[in-house]
């Protein structure tokens, strides 16, 4: 089978096409024909040496990507069978071997992708997805009438946060750039904010709960709007320690999260996903052969929504 393999961190040209056998499957898990791959901040982080890449270095052949939706092919588990059409996470934070042909996957990693929407759509709400959901309902616990700022709204993480935070019935503020607050808005955002430029020391908002998808000092920033009792959750970075004293001083929750693999959340998103609660927007979508240009796309931080890789 087609695979691409990175025999060492660097740029782009670090990932070579190659061919190599088809995995075998172990106890509950299945082989899946990979038709889509959504490819993630984490991908280019980890093909330059930094994301998971130390997690991962000594396994070999290394095949980056973990995000995934096709059709399985072989099953050693209960819960699939072959022509299933299935999408999911495979094996984040480790070794998810997705840049391939083919791909053994555990079966508890997956759900069955709708009928209504594309392997393209259903592998852009993977990772994203679940990272939003995760944070969303399993750490933040938002509630109805909460209000609630994402950050990078128009981004992968983002646009999937905007539309559960108001399936959740709360009240959310989105911030991206002015070109793309049609798009937040349309997302299901009941407010925008341009961050060029936005004076957050003297905003009037005050948010039960802060999405930060960029890092750095936009942690800063965001205290300046969390409420006392508030929670601040950061994808990209640890919160330091000096922001975390600033957060505990106002009264404010502050911590990192890193998504980890779960069949059961990827069931919620299905059926969410199934009902049009909410919708992935692929915004580009290249060949296999071509996934340094998704990388290259990527790493430029202007991607609305989702870039995926199509075999």
């Amino acid at each position: 089978m087609k695979a691409i393999l990175l025999n060492e961190p660097g740029a782009i040209d670090n990932l070579k096409l190659t061919e190599i056998d088809t995995p075998q499957i172990g106890a509950d898990e299945v082989l899946v024909q990979v038709k889509a791959i959504s490819i993630n901040p984490v991908d280019v982080k980890s093909r330059e040496g930094k994301g998971v890449y130390g997690r991962i270095k000594d396994q070999s052949p290394l095949i980056l990507g973990w995000d995934i939706s096709g059709i399985v092919t072989e099953s050693n588990s209960a819960d699939f069978k072959a022509g299933d059409e299935v999408f999911g996470m495979v094996n984040f934070p480790g070794h998810g071997k997705a840049y391939a042909e083919y791909l053994a996957a555990p079966a508890s990693h997956l759900a069955i992708k709708p009928a209504s929407i594309s392997h393209e759509e259903a592998a852009a709400a993977t990772l994203a997805a679940l990272t939003a959901l995760q944070a969303l309902e399993d750490h933040a616990k938002v509630k109805a009438g909460q209000k609630v700022l994402v950050h990078a709204a128009a981004g992968g993480v983002g646009h999937y946060a905007v539309q559960l935070a108001k399936n959740l019935g709360a009240y959310v503020v989105g911030t991206s750039s002015a070109k793309n607050k049609d798009f937040v808005l349309s997302l299901g955002a009941d407010e925008h904010i341009d961050y060029h430029g936005y004076d957050w020391k003297n905003s009037p908002y005050e948010f039960d709960f802060i999405l930060d998808t960029i890092g750095g000092n936009n942690i800063d920033l965001s205290l300046e709007v969390a409420k006392a009792g508030g929670t601040i959750i950061s994808i990209p970075s640890g919160l330091n320690e000096s922001v975390t004293e600033k957060a505990k001083a106002k009264g404010v929750e502050g911590y990192f999260i890193l998504v980890k693999s779960d069949g059961e959340g990827m069931k919620k998103l299905s059926l969410l996903l199934e009902n049009g609660t909410i919708k992935s927007h692929v915004s580009d979508t290249f060949p296999f052969e071509e996934i340094g240009a998704a990388h290259t796309q990527v790493e430029s931080g202007r991607t609305v929504g989702k870039v995926v890789v199509v075999l």
